[in-house]
């Protein structure tokens, strides 16, 4: 009797049996909600309790019932960006979240060069502090936490962006979000989710990793670290998928440095990695990446081959990538200072692709084709909207080879969107490369200043030693 009598207590007790409204953390004071959209608020209550939610720009009400296992789900549509709001939910108990915008969301993940913020040294944070106030830009960090299965939960608030709330943000994120705000006059939300050192298969969802016999191997390959997860889907479990009931606008991602000796199996992680955020949110998010920096690794080629990996990556729809080569001031740190050029390039991808901005260029050139003129290669690039240069008096980190294989520096011309390379060491070229090396700071750019990304015309066997 007396163990009948205490089960009666625990399981009053229980906090899904007696349980008020509860909100996850993302769903909060200070959000910001996607602006123009069907977007979702969530929670848990006591089973079959009815859930009244009031909001505050339309003076509407709407009605959900928690299920049998306590959740309970409501779409609300969101108008143009604007705010402040309230929205006030009411059953057993009452919430109201307060000072919510409505704006542009997004998320920024990846590893250290998303992560790094002031505390990370990062100088150009430091001199933003006296100015960043913005009660538009509004900032949600999620804790370094993992999980063995997916979780519907996180920790975190959303603050304002000030002096404070900046410091341990993401510093690609806040210049992301800064030039964002700026140039299109909304409020904008910022999901921080990184994790320095992490490989991309922790950020994927197991399966994409267990289901592939090739990225399996890969991951079997990763070894188990003091200071970040290694299991396929850890991160993803416990820091993305608490987040795909939050509509969001896209993804900026910056990662790659933990899988210089996976190259071979990147694209395909990778890209899958994306298929499964989309599939999770249920759209095609934008997705906008930035393409590792220059670095001394300990094997040869291990970053150029990650490179092109990360380019190959790119024909997949609504992706973009940012070519970093020429903001590295120090190939020994594998962190460049530099986070405002990488923040900001990734905003002018989304402020072309997504929002109809014009009148500047935000795709690196990328190599296209070669032909043979007598002793010459003639490249051609993609993105290229006037014409190529060279700054300085000859070309840096640019070679060619003939059918020996053997490459020599080359020299080279600009006429327009071509480059126009040679060697009098080569006299029947078959190959050219540009940048295809660890450490390699190139000097060809678009007319509109963008760096020309590394590649590479053949496709002779690459190893790294």
């Amino acid at each position: 009797m007396r163990k009948l009598l205490l089960c009666g207590i625990i399981l009053l007790l229980h906090p899904v049996l007696h349980a008020a409204i509860r909100l996850p953390a993302l769903v909060g004071n200070n959000m910001v909600l996607q602006q123009n959209d069907s977007v979702t608020i969530w929670g848990w209550a006591n089973p079959s309790e009815k859930i009244t939610v009031f909001t505050g720009w339309d003076n509407k009400t709407a009605m959900v019932t928690t299920s049998g296992d306590a959740k309970w789900a409501l779409k609300i549509h969101t108008p143009a960006a604007g705010g402040p709001y309230e929205i006030r939910l009411k059953a057993s108990n009452e919430i109201v979240l307060k000072n919510i915008l409505i704006g542009e969301v997004w998320l920024c993940s990846g590893q250290s060069n998303m992560e790094y913020s002031y505390y990370n040294g990062i100088r150009q944070i430091a001199a933003e502090l006296p100015v960043c106030g913005n009660n538009n830009i509004r900032f949600f960090n999620i804790p370094k936490t993992t999980a063995a299965y997916p979780q519907d939960d996180c920790p975190g608030s959303w603050e304002v962006c000030d002096s404070n709330s900046l410091k341990p943000f993401s510093a690609v994120g806040y210049f992301f979000g800064a030039k964002l705000q700026k140039s299109l006059g909304v409020p904008v939300g910022l999901i921080n989710a990184s994790w320095g050192g992490t490989p991309a298969e922790v950020w994927a969802p197991e399966h994409i990793v267990t289901d592939e016999p090739k990225l399996s191997a890969a991951g079997a390959k990763l070894a188990p670290a003091a200071w970040w997860p290694h299991k396929p889907g850890y991160a993803y479990n416990a820091m993305i998928a608490p987040l795909i009931n939050f509509n969001i606008k896209g993804v900026i991602w910056y990662q790659g440095e933990a899988n210089v000796n996976t190259a071979d199996t990147y694209t395909p992680l990778f890209t899958g990695m994306i298929q499964a955020w989309r599939d999770a949110w249920h759209k095609p998010l934008p997705f906008y990446y930035v393409q590792i920096a220059p670095f001394s690794y300990e094997k040869e080629y291990q970053a150029a081959l990650l490179r092109e990996a990360q380019a190959r990556s790119s024909v997949l729809a609504g992706t973009g990538m940012v070519v970093v080569t020429d903001i590295t001031d120090n190939v020994k740190d594998i962190h460049p200072q530099d986070k405002k050029t990488v923040g900001n390039r990734l905003a002018d991808w989304a402020l072309g692709e997504n929002y109809g901005k014009t009148g500047f260029a935000w795709k690196s050139p990328v190599f296209k084709e070669m032909s043979i003129s007598k002793n010459k290669a003639v490249l051609r690039f993609n993105n290229v909207p006037t014409s190529l240069k060279i700054n300085g008096k000859v070309p840096v980190a640019l070679y060619i080879a003939g059918a020996d294989k053997v490459f020599y520096e080359a020299s080279a011309k600009v006429e327009k969107d071509a480059l126009i390379v040679w060697s009098k060491k080569v006299e029947k070229p078959e190959s050219v490369r540009y940048g295809f090396s660890n450490t390699a700071i190139g000097n060809i750019f678009s007319s509109e200043g963008l760096p020309v990304g590394p590649f590479r015309t053949d496709n002779w066997p690459v190893h790294s030693k």
